[in-house]
């Protein structure tokens, strides 16, 4: 407890000075761009115009209290219970973060909140000190927390009541046509985030490490498929690649790719086909749809056998060769390294420790598993699995792979009638 208190004593009578930095961003048609902290979790949505401004502590990190009246907690110190009021500008959803004091997000609840005082309560804390940050359409509230509790470390985040004290409307400045808006990001030096800007159905990724103030342009580029489904696209080094797995159930042209749930009728193929994993479409929305390598078959010496000649990625898309994974992952440092660089940062999909991912790349590389070529279902969680267009013969084709105990990506020959993800790349 003396120790504790005495780290709260520190943090408060210590002043650590921020240096801001501002973000702002361009492009063509840019409309919002959603901002991510790869470490934290943090998450800030703009409209175009908008400005960042990230707070990069120095020293014992310090939370800049952006509006003092927005949030209170109380009792604070807590020991098993606390009570967050929060009292937002504007009506809309939330996300409360519960974040220790290196910024890592342990717990966050997603709620809509009117704009008046609203309570909900926390507990599960272990001793420590903690900071609750509660950001919305156009603002952030952040407060510091010290628990003497003795919990588990399960922290509960839950609604208390909708009304506490009702408050007069107040007005966005974002109700204000052609004012630019000053967004406010906590941030501590050296954390990567990542840049999503939409341009009408087109949206580009960037990823960054801030270190001064600068401009994000985005170039948007159309990559959309048989069903009209869009997706994020990203640029590493020479190459374009989408920024998700490929969804759809038409080639380019709009021919239906047949979609076969019985385990025989897969299993004797030789012709394009696509499956939802574990016959759940729920699945393909997370994760994409599961190809086997006749619908995906851009090979000139083999397409017209295998799906007539079409093409499942978008108009001016087509599938890797081995040797363009080749280039991706030499660019990113070789094999043994490049895993990480493109796994999605989270467990959220992939199961834990998903080992060295940084998602530095921006390709967010998710674990849809595969399909047997015997029909059966596996991997998913722990294998992110993408064909390319090279033969392996007699009858496979080469693949990559990556798992959520290694940071590299393998390389493997695979048999055609199975069913595996889709990554395109830009003609």
């Amino acid at each position: 407890m003396k120790k504790l208190l005495f780290l709260l004593a520190i943090f408060c009578n210590l002043h650590a000075k921020a240096q801001p930095y501002s973000i702002s961003f361009a492009g063509t048609g840019l409309s919002s761009v959603k901002v991510e902290n790869l470490q934290s979790g943090l998450i800030v949505n703009l409209n175009a115009g908008d400005i960042l401004r990230l707070s990069t502590p120095t020293g014992i990190p310090e939370v800049k209290n952006l509006k003092s009246s927005g949030l209170k907690i109380y009792p604070n110190p807590m020991t098993d219970k606390s009570t967050l009021e929060i009292l937002p500008p504007v009506a809309g959803d939330a996300i409360i973060s519960i974040c220790d004091m290196t910024g890592k997000v342990l717990n966050q609840f997603k709620s809509y909140v009117e704009n008046y005082a609203q309570e909900f309560s926390l507990s599960g804390l272990k001793n420590g000190l903690y900071i609750i940050n509660v950001q919305g359409n156009g603002y952030q509230f952040s407060e510091k927390l010290l628990s003497n509790g003795r919990s588990n470390g399960t922290v509960i985040i839950a609604r208390v009541s909708n009304n506490i004290q009702a408050v007069s409307e107040k007005k966005s400045i974002k109700d204000s046509k052609g004012v630019q808006t000053t967004i406010d990001m906590a941030y501590n030096a050296g954390q990567r985030l990542k840049y999503t800007g939409i341009s009408g159905n087109n949206s580009t990724i960037m990823t960054d490490i801030p270190i001064a103030d600068k401009t994000i342009t985005f170039n948007f580029i159309a990559c959309s498929d048989g069903d009209n489904i869009n997706y994020p696209v990203v640029s590493i080094g020479t190459q374009i690649w989408m920024a998700e797995n490929l969804k759809t159930t038409k080639y380019n042209d709009g021919t239906a790719i047949p979609n076969v749930t019985v385990d025989a009728t897969w299993e004797a193929l030789t012709t394009g086909a696509y499956s939802d994993y574990n016959y759940t479409p729920a699945n393909s929305t997370t994760y994409g749809r599961l190809y086997n390598w006749y619908a995906v078959d851009n090979n000139a010496t083999t397409k017209v056998a295998s799906n007539g000649g079409k093409n499942v990625c978008p108009t001016s898309w087509h599938l890797p060769t081995d040797a363009e994974w080749t280039t991706l992952t030499t660019y990113l440092g070789g094999e043994s390294v490049s895993g990480g660089k493109l796994k999605e940062t989270v467990t959220t999909h992939w199961t834990t420790p998903n080992t060295g991912a940084t998602n530095e790349t921006g390709f967010t590389a998710v674990p849809g598993g595969y399909r047997e070529w015997n029909g059966s279902y596996g991997l998913i969680g722990n294998y992110g699995i993408w064909w390319s267009s090279t033969i392996s013969p007699p009858a496979n084709a080469w693949m990559r792979y990556v798992v959520n105990t290694d940071a590299s990506v393998s390389r493997n020959d695979f048999n055609r009638r199975a069913g595996i993800s889709v990554r395109c790349l830009k003609d």
